[in-house]
């Protein structure tokens, strides 16, 4: 596949963005690469639309004035167009050889969705992945949203979609890749993770740092998502995961369950 058709013809890249001036982020994300050699579908949901006319006519631009994450990504899975779609982020720097990593990945395998590794800016992994191939509830939640590639057909078929309840700009500002993964699962398509590296990430991610109160917030919303009441007993035992391994102290136990409740509280009222 890599060897017959262009690239342009078979992946598209889903880049979601806010808050830019204008394009010159793609040239810090493709300073490894030819920006010109790819399919390229921006989302924007900046406070006014861009032109795009000066830049190339491989790139499809969009400007929506929904807030929230799972909007943009949604909106880009809608328009997207080509067999292969991965998700990006607007701050990630593409690995040389990330093209024929993702499409050999998918060539060779018969498999729906395919995740894989990042790097940070100082050249380590961006999280300890676990050492598996086949996806399982447990695992995805290791992955983040742009690291994720999937057949276009089988996501649209299946309707798979974020939930704008979750995300950057949401009321549960995070979660949305795992409820996406997820969802993946729970429709039965396949997923593998392709333990090759074809970008790089800040170190610093919105999702990391789960005893920060913003992810124990939606955190719990999840649980009662895909829980209802057990929700309650998976809070206390995530509460006390926390303090088992130091992330919070002894004194922030009880501020920290009721950060869990209150999401709760909150995602019930919206359901």
């Amino acid at each position: 596949m890599t060897h017959v058709l262009k690239k342009t013809d078979n992946l598209q890249l889903l880049i979601s963005t806010k808050g830019k001036k204008d394009f010159t982020f793609l040239d810090v994300m493709f300073k490894n690469c030819d920006l010109l050699d790819y399919s390229i579908l921006i989302v924007d949901q900046s406070k006014s639309p861009k032109d795009l006319t000066a830049i190339s006519n491989n790139i499809e631009y969009y400007h929506i004035p929904d807030n929230g994450l799972s909007f943009s990504r949604n909106h880009a899975i809608f328009k997207s167009r080509l067999d292969l779609c991965l998700l990006c982020d607007d701050d990630v720097v593409f690995e040389k050889n990330f093209y024929e990593i993702i499409v050999d990945s998918f060539e060779n395998n018969d498999f729906d969705v395919i995740t894989y590794y990042a790097k940070d800016e100082n050249g380590n992994l961006f999280k300890k992945y676990p050492n598996f191939t086949l996806h399982d509830y447990k695992t995805i939640s290791y992955f983040n949203t742009f690291l994720i590639a999937f057949k276009r057909e089988k996501i649209i078929t299946n309707n798979i979609k974020f939930d704008p309840l979750f995300g950057l700009g949401s009321v549960f500002e995070t979660a949305d890749e795992y409820i996406f993964l997820r969802s993946i699962i729970e429709n039965k398509l396949n997923i593998i993770c392709c333990q090759k590296i074809i970008l790089t990430h800040p170190a610093e991610s919105s999702g990391q740092f789960a005893e920060k109160d913003k992810n124990i917030f939606a955190r719990a919303a999840i649980f009662y998502k895909f829980y209802g009441y057990l929700s309650y007993f998976k809070l206390l035992h995530h509460i006390y995961l926390l303090k088992k391994k130091n992330m919070i102290t002894f004194n922030q136990i009880i501020s920290k369950l009721a950060v869990g409740l209150n999401g709760i509280k909150k995602y019930r009222s919206l359901k």
